[in-house]
């Protein structure tokens, strides 16, 4: 695992494996320097001493961000590493982990250590999958974890087990879509497609995302059309009123 520069002196990525439900493929951590030059860390990997040693080259680590409720397992691999730095989580995390501590939950507003650098929608209606969406303005960077999931055939270390289950079960290879889990778990459609609407008002020009490639040509475009079908129920409700 390493850091690779994605916008130049404001965001690295850094993949690494994971393994789900017997499949295999990779999740992605964004590492963003604020203007202040304190680091946050987006859904941290397991910090080893070399991730470590390339991250306090950037800046100070400043906040430890678990967007999302299945993107929590490194983050006490994180808090050790950075000690100093605050944790903030994303609603349900409480209940999942009550061995992480944490200094505050992530809504709507951005806390004040990002405040006016990256915007955030909490993404409503679902009640499988939580998640903050963030948008980070200098660089017109949209940062998801699984709103969207983009599997093709030049991604890089995904298992058989996955291609079949996203080829020929799912219809999602090669299709950016959001996770399974929000197919199952929608329960609010009309507030889903809200919040969805919320985050396409953002002027966004590409997209970092924890599974597969990278969303880097046509991003508005590829977002609308990914969630095109959960938007539909936004604009029945519309119609109806």
């Amino acid at each position: 695992m390493a850091l690779t520069s994605y916008v130049s002196d404001q965001i690295w990525l850094c993949t690494y494996p994971i393994r789900l439900a017997g499949t295999k493929f990779e999740a992605r951590m964004t590492t963003i320097r604020l203007t202040s030059g304190l680091v946050m860390l987006h859904s941290p990997c397991h910090i080893t001493a070399s991730i470590a040693e390339e991250i306090s080259a950037i800046g100070s680590v400043g906040h430890i961000v678990v967007p999302g409720n299945f993107h929590h397992l490194h983050a006490s691999s994180a808090q050790i590493a950075f000690p100093s730095a605050s944790t903030w989580i994303c609603p349900g995390i409480e209940r999942k982990r009550p061995d992480l501590k944490y200094d505050g939950v992530l809504g709507d507003v951005a806390p004040a250590g990002w405040a006016g650098e990256i915007d955030q929608v909490l993404v409503q209606g679902t009640r499988i999958m939580r998640e903050v969406a963030m948008y980070h303005r200098a660089s017109q960077t949209l940062i998801l974890v699984d709103l969207i999931e983009n599997f093709t055939d030049a991604t890089p270390n995904t298992g058989g087990a996955l291609k079949l289950w996203f080829k020929y079960v799912l219809r999602m290879w090669g299709k950016p879509g959001p996770a399974p889990e929000y197919r199952m778990g929608g329960n609010d459609q009309v507030s889903l497609a809200k919040s969805l609407r919320r985050i396409l008002a953002w002027d966004f020009r590409q997209i970092v995302l924890s599974h597969g490639d990278l969303i880097d040509q046509d991003a508005h475009e590829v977002a609308a059309a990914a969630w095109s079908k959960i938007l539909g129920f936004d604009d029945f409700s519309a119609r109806g009123a």
